[in-house]
């Protein structure tokens, strides 16, 4: 690569509360000259509206990467191709990119793909960690992930629930949203129900706590996290 190849963040924004944000990534943002942020097919970019709430991004050249929601593996691998292909265009011109992530950019998170992508093709890529979705739902809820010798499951709700929560230990199910009703079933019949809890949209303006997941609504955001003790 050339000398002027710029440099490639994964940039870890936390699950919504701006002041979740680290001092590291704030550093990184504002002086990051390319931001490339995630947009829904809205043209709502999330990530990029809470990393705003703590960095100033005043004057920077803002790169929308759009990805598939699909199931179907090789389109998701498509987009993320096509987002490390714009990404890459900076970078040869030696700018260097900061990509905003909800969470922490290790956990089940699209800029990590990218971030793969790019590493791949020999730019240089770094991750900046952030506050996950986990912790902000169990300081939410006031309570511990683990004890002691209790293990740990992080888990996306897409997964086989009756499996997963046969597992020992504390269960987080990420992304639950999008399948609250199979969730819920799945609790009810493996006799957690009574020992669940569910925060969505976890430090965002529309936040919404459930300790009794018997009480909810018919549907819940995306962004739902629930929390099995």
């Amino acid at each position: 690569m050339s000398e002027r190849t710029g440099t490639f963040y994964a940039v870890s924004v936390g699950p919504g509360d701006p002041e979740l944000l680290t001092l590291q990534a704030v550093r990184v943002l504002e002086k990051t000259p390319v931001i490339a942020a995630p947009q829904t097919a809205s043209g709502r970019t999330l990530a990029l509206d809470i990393a705003r709430g703590a960095a100033n991004l005043t004057g920077k050249s803002i790169l929308p990467l759009r990805f598939t929601m699909s199931r179907d593996a090789a389109r998701r691998a498509e987009s993320y191709r096509a987002a490390a292909s714009a990404v890459e265009a900076e970078l040869r011109q030696g700018r260097d990119v900061a990509m905003v992530n909800l969470g922490d950019v290790s956990l089940f998170a699209t800029a990590y793909y990218i971030f793969a992508e790019i590493e791949r093709d020999g730019f240089p890529a770094v991750m900046l960690p952030g506050v996950t979705s986990a912790a902000a739902v169990a300081a939410r809820l006031g309570q511990s992930l683990t004890e002691m010798e209790q293990p740990l499951h992080i888990l996306p709700a897409s997964c086989d629930l009756d499996a997963a929560l046969a597992l020992p230990g504390t269960k987080v199910l990420m992304k639950s949203g999008s399948a609250i009703h199979e969730t819920i079933a799945a609790l009810d019949r493996t006799g957690l129900l009574d020992r669940a809890s569910m925060v969505a949209d976890c430090g965002l303006p529309t936040e919404r706590v459930f300790r009794d997941l018997r009480e909810l609504p018919e549907s819940v955001s995306y962004f739902a996290t629930i929390l099995v003790r």
